[in-house]
């Protein structure tokens, strides 16, 4: 009978996880040092601004020491390849969104985002998406900049209407 080597053996320890724990726990730190800046403001319990924060801070490093033992030992599952066209669609969209929002108006920058995203994660027709996303935009307009009073920038569809 032969032995089917363990894939425990072949394992390497994982880059990137490597990388990932420092960064953990120097996140940890700084939130634990700005934390620690909080005026103290317990007047007749423990608990004040800045336990929560440190709470977290400890989380994170603990969370970054386990990362760095299971990335050394090579126990992470093996990632799939990433795609980057999916990524660079939705970041176009938001880029769309984040400048037309100004010019165009909540619901049609609003929109681009949606048609964008929708396409990135595989719709291909922007001719359905986009309007789509325009209306379903133009009815989250409605809820909140009516209904709720919120102040959202109004563009040429909004000021159509209202």
């Amino acid at each position: 009978m032969s032995e089917v080597p363990s894939s425990r053996q072949t394992r390497r320890p994982d880059r990137a996880a490597l990388v990932i724990a420092p960064v953990l726990l120097v996140l940890a730190g700084i939130i634990w040092w700005d934390a620690g800046r909080l005026a103290e403001m317990t007047n007749y319990s423990r608990i004040g601004p800045s336990t929560v924060p440190h709470v977290i801070a400890l989380g994170l490093a603990l969370l970054a020491v386990w990362t760095g033992f299971e990335a050394w030992r090579g126990d992470f599952p093996e990632r799939e390849p990433v795609e980057v066209q999916p990524v660079v669609w939705i970041v176009a969209g938001l880029a769309g969104q984040m400048l037309l929002l100004k010019t165009a108006g909540f619901s049609i920058a609003t929109g681009v985002l949606f048609a964008l995203t929708a396409f990135g994660f595989g719709r291909r027709k922007l001719w359905i998406s986009l309007p789509v996303g325009i209306a379903i935009s133009f009815v989250v307009f409605i809820i909140f900049g009516r209904f709720l009073q919120l102040s959202l920038p109004a563009g040429l569809l909004e000021h159509l209407f209202f």
